[in-house]
């Protein structure tokens, strides 16, 4: 794992915001990556100053227009909280990026509904810039061990899945205020990881508690090739629960990954302990079929350890440069799978419960 002074060439980068999710997760994974900051706006001019000096920008400009136009940079990042509304700025911040000639990443959510995203596709096409919307967790190493486990010979075809996330959907009445509706955005990480490892459904339904308070919802899901799944949406658990939990079925094995971080491999051909059936004396089966199991350990001054990359946000930013620096097509992030999830949470927000989605719009 190199450091960021230790790459031989980096992406010259601008940063569009200072706010504290960009101080506390974003900025601080430059450090890991082939990323060179060179400028970085903000529209709070006191904060911007202060945030560009913390994270070695040479420059800093209170409007992005002027960096834009100033700077030679390879690609920007913005980073950035939802309007007075309740909106992502994105959509018009993403196209003047593209517009001006520069790859572009942005920060999750990417927009309000799926057809923002065609604000996107002439700029990219005019200019040949890539646009990525950084799902974090498409790059956690518990997912990504997940996805390599389900395409090993010894795991077998995948059969099913289940995944847990704390996110609510609001009355139907309350859907078209972007206020109340804004904790409905959350799902668009749990449907990352969905999309990377079993890639994009084809068919999805959705049905909501009719309990009061926050809105639980269970998703069902059916994948080209007969995987189905199902996707709980928990915003009524506990606060002190475990975020999040993924199961995923095989044939004769499985995989758990608890809270992100934990992942449990349970091997094909495996016994419950040795002997006749009945008279079997210790649960204790053959090594070669036992299950494995990685954690972090944070006893450990490990990179690791870091939550920047436990939950994916040093493996985004890492992706990001080296395929731009590669001059590569986005495999993850891109314009389609961002149309493709957005068009989920457009039909969470404005659907009908238990009614039959297609993503074939």
């Amino acid at each position: 794992m190199l450091l960021n002074f230790e790459y031989e060439k980096k992406l010259r980068v601008g940063f569009i915001g200072a706010g504290e999710h960009a101080v506390r997760n974003i900025l601080p994974s430059f450090q890991y990556a082939p990323l060179e900051l060179v400028a970085l706006t903000d529209e709070d001019t006191e904060r911007g100053l202060a945030v560009a000096r913390m994270f070695g920008a040479r420059h800093f400009y209170q409007t992005y227009e002027a960096m834009l136009a100033k700077e030679q940079m390879d690609g920007v990042l913005i980073v950035l909280p939802p309007d007075d509304k309740g909106k992502s700025r994105y959509v018009d911040l993403g196209a003047a990026t593209l517009a001006a000639g520069f790859h572009t990443w942005i920060d999750t959510p990417p927009c309000w509904e799926a057809n923002e995203i065609l604000r996107w596709t002439k700029p990219a096409m005019d200019t040949h810039k890539y646009l990525v919307t950084g799902y974090r967790k498409m790059f956690a190493p518990a997912y990504v061990r997940a996805e390599y486990i389900k395409k090993t010979p010894e795991f077998g075809k995948v059969c099913s899945y289940s995944m847990r996330y704390p996110v609510s959907l609001v009355p139907e009445s309350k859907r078209s205020d972007p206020k109340a509706v804004a904790p409905l955005f959350e799902v668009v990480h749990p449907l990352s990881v969905i999309f990377r490892i079993f890639g994009e459904p084809e068919y999805y339904t959705f049905a909501r508690t009719r309990v009061e308070g926050p809105g639980d919802v269970v998703m069902s899901l059916t994948h080209r090739g007969g995987v189905v799944g199902t996707l709980h949406l928990t915003g009524n658990q506990a606060a002190t629960s475990p975020v999040e939990r993924l199961e995923m079925v095989g044939t004769g094995a499985n995989v758990i990954v608890e809270n992100g971080v934990k992942l449990t491999y349970y091997r094909a051909g495996g016994t419950r302990g040795e002997g006749e059936e009945g008279r079997i004396a210790s649960f204790i089966g053959p090594d070669e079929a036992a299950p494995i199991i990685w954690e972090p350990d944070y006893a450990l001054g490990q990179l690791y350890n870091k939550q920047l990359f436990l939950q994916g946000y040093v493996g985004c930013l890492q992706y990001f440069a080296e395929m731009n620096m590669q001059k590569t097509p986005p495999r993850y992030g891109n314009l389609v799978d961002t149309a493709n999830i957005m068009g989920i949470v457009d039909d969470l927000r404005t659907g009908k419960d238990r009614e039959w989605f297609s993503t074939s719009r």
